[in-house]
């Protein structure tokens, strides 16, 4: 049997990417070099990235598919080869031009772990070969250089087109700002809130960011100026709003999804996470305690209508990691760093499905009466 490059695109056309919905040509995903010799049949694939953690499921899809449509005896095994795609060159730079999303983790209360689910949510996305960044736009109480150990690092200055910048700090493979690196651990912030307000700024427009897959951002809990200065400030791509299963944190929860989903603001809301769904001793691991509830937020996001992106249990090692500087996601065996592998998959799927479906969010405007 004779094989020519359209019989392998039509058998290609069978193979559809996990995360965006759609076949891998249609997505031009296969190179402009399919080569035929006899039975041999050979073609390179594009990645957006060189570490894609999709690309071996993908090159095993499209040689079950070439077996299929083409034929048995075609030799295809080992003749897939990756390219990684050039990236355009943006015409002209504006704030934060090299982060493709920028999602905000918010709560409609304290004390639920938003922080804490942020900070291994950044690592798990790193460890999944994502390029990360994480603001801590929790100017009173800013947590991010305590969860990474980083509380003595002060970032550098680096001129920029004549303009001073400032260069993220480092760790785990995730580029942090926070205003604790600014001030003494020790001392409380006491500012109005135009003060609090042009700090967050500064640390948005003025960050070395480079280029990022994801941006996170850790929000204050409830809802303020902070919140308010980020959706004019920059086009979020989503929020996933974090809570606990009880009652009073569901509440404020659904204050906090309606602050995003109305008129004025409208940035989609990715998903929930329900933070300390569960806990379980260490000497107990298959036993499930409810100490806080069953499945309400679970509940409340069916009766919003928005996704339920991941419970994380309570575990002794989460508020140790926390403690200590080393978030549990560190550990992609254990427990509580498979759920927050298993919540960056979702957040992952989230974006790309609301990438997909949604057009750009637009930052919202100042009017003035």
């Amino acid at each position: 049997m004779s094989y020519y490059p359209n019989l392998i695109l039509d058998a290609l056309r069978h193979v559809v990417h996990p995360g965006k919905g759609k076949d891998i040509v249609s997505l031009e995903m296969v190179e402009d070099d399919i080569r035929i010799d006899g039975r041999r049949i050979s073609f390179s694939l594009l990645f957006d990235r060189a570490n894609d953690p999709l690309i071996a499921s993908i090159k095993k899809a499209c040689v079950q598919a070439i077996k299929t449509y083409v034929g048995e005896e075609a030799d295809i095994e080992g003749n897939i080869y990756v390219k990684v795609k050039p990236r355009q060159v943006k015409p002209q730079e504006t704030l934060l031009s090299g982060v493709e999303n920028v999602v905000a983790i918010a709560s409609g209360k304290g004390g639920v772990g938003k922080s804490t689910v942020t900070s291994n949510l950044a690592v798990a996305l790193a460890k999944q070969g994502f390029r990360v960044g994480l603001l801590d736009a929790d100017i009173f109480g800013p947590s991010v250089p305590k969860m990474f150990a980083t509380e003595d690092a002060r970032p550098a200055l680096q001129k920029v087109n004549g303009k001073d910048r400032i260069v993220p700090v480092e760790k785990y493979g995730v580029k942090l700002l926070s205003i604790g690196y600014f001030v003494n651990p020790e001392d409380a912030i006491v500012w109005r809130g135009a003060m609090a307000t042009n700090a967050l700024k500064q640390l948005i427009g003025d960050g070395l960011w480079g280029e990022l897959d994801y941006l996170l951002i850790d929000m204050p809990p409830g809802t303020s100026d902070i919140h308010l200065t980020i959706v004019q400030t920059i086009p979020l791509t989503g929020a996933v709003v974090v809570s606990t299963p009880q009652d009073v944190a569901l509440a404020d929860a659904r204050k906090g999804i309606s602050m995003f989903q109305g008129k004025q603001v409208n940035v989609p809301v990715l998903g929930m996470v329900e933070n300390m769904a569960w806990f379980t001793p260490a000497e107990l691991p298959d036993n499930k305690y409810y100490i806080f509830g069953k499945d309400g937020c679970k509940q409340l996001a069916e009766s919003l209508n928005v996704p339920l992106l991941g419970q994380i249990p309570i575990v002794q090692g989460i508020r140790e990691g926390g403690d200590d500087g080393q978030p549990s996601a560190l550990n992609s065996d254990s427990l509580t760093g498979m759920a927050f592998g298993e919540l960056a998959k979702a957040v992952v799927a989230a974006v790309e499905k609301r990438n997909q479906e949604l057009p750009a969010t637009q930052i919202v405007q100042v009017t003035k009466k």
